[in-house]
């Protein structure tokens, strides 16, 4: 027997006018907002996955004064974007921004590609970071879809959707010459307004081309892009591998003292396992009986 065919999903158009509207006095005024250079738009992207703007404001600057070219971070030794990578989260995104600026610095003359397929063959790239540097540096006419736009169009449209659905939608509302102020429009209005617990609809302007409207179940749980609720942190082997970085950072550690940095019921043999994921995801090294940031 056939399936039905899933219902069309025609993108709300109406809601672009009153956007535009309310961000011309309420976009944010952030560091990676004044420039246009690919590099620069890079750091400020892998910073911000995940990690609040207030942690990103603090080591934005810092970083780039350290590293203001993929070049100069190419000719730096990976432990150097490790060390800066402090309060930042993900220690293995900075592995993955080194790299990435190695391929840049040994493949494309130093320079980012605005074309899509160069930008997903980096390390650590995927669609929404090549799109936002499309779209932020090279001001190419796509959307930025991440868990913010996400939770956005589902609830415009009422229906939770798929990520080339969603994609697609998200394209569609491009207005013609104006993809870098749209997009930022969008995550803004997202922080401000629509936001995943407590969205303001009885005061937003976009009401009325709404499909949601805050009635009923929301559309967003569970749709594309919408990020669902992450493991505990605390006890996990992501806050042991964060505390070994954190003293990696201050030298090497002898393996006999890795049993210091585990849980209370971890053995040694838990502790080596975990400092061994950090050596396969590049973030150490074991010189002899002790762990070290790579060189």
């Amino acid at each position: 027997m056939n399936q039905a065919a899933a219902p069309q999903v025609i993108a709300p158009h109406g809601v672009v006018a009153p956007l535009q509207g309310w961000a011309e006095n309420e976009l944010r005024d952030l560091p990676w907002r004044r420039t246009r250079d690919p590099w620069a738009i890079l750091v400020s992207e892998v910073m911000l996955q995940q990690t609040q703007v207030s942690r990103v404001l603090e080591r934005y600057h810092q970083f780039l004064d350290r590293f203001p070219t993929a070049v100069c971070c190419a000719e730096a030794p990976s432990s150097a974007v490790i060390e800066l990578w402090v309060g930042l989260g993900y220690n293995r995104r900075a592995v993955n921004l080194w790299r990435a600026a190695q391929v840049v610095a040994e493949q494309h003359q130093g320079q980012l590609s605005s074309d899509l397929k160069s930008l997903l063959a980096l390390p650590g790239i995927g669609p929404y970071t090549a799109r936002a540097i499309q779209a932020f540096a090279f001001e190419l006419e796509v959307a930025v879809v991440d868990t913010n736009v996400g939770r956005l169009l589902a609830r415009w449209c009422g229906t939770r959707l798929d990520p080339r659905r969603a994609q697609a939608l998200a394209d569609d509302l491009v207005p013609s010459g104006q993809s870098w102020q749209w997009n930022q429009s969008l995550f803004d209005f997202a922080v401000a307004v629509c936001t995943k617990r407590t969205p303001q609809c009885d005061s937003c302007p976009l009401f009325d081309h709404c499909a949601w409207q805050g009635r009923g179940d929301d559309p967003a749980t569970n749709s594309a892009g919408v990020s669902r609720k992450q493991s505990r942190f605390v006890g996990s082997d992501r806050q042991v591998r964060g505390r070994l970085v954190d003293a990696l950072r201050r030298g090497p550690v002898a393996l006999a003292d890795l049993g210091r940095y585990g849980r209370p019921d971890h053995s040694h043999d838990d502790v080596l396992r975990i400092a061994e994921t950090l050596i396969v995801d590049g973030l150490a090294v074991q010189q002899g009986t002790r762990l070290a940031l790579p060189s």
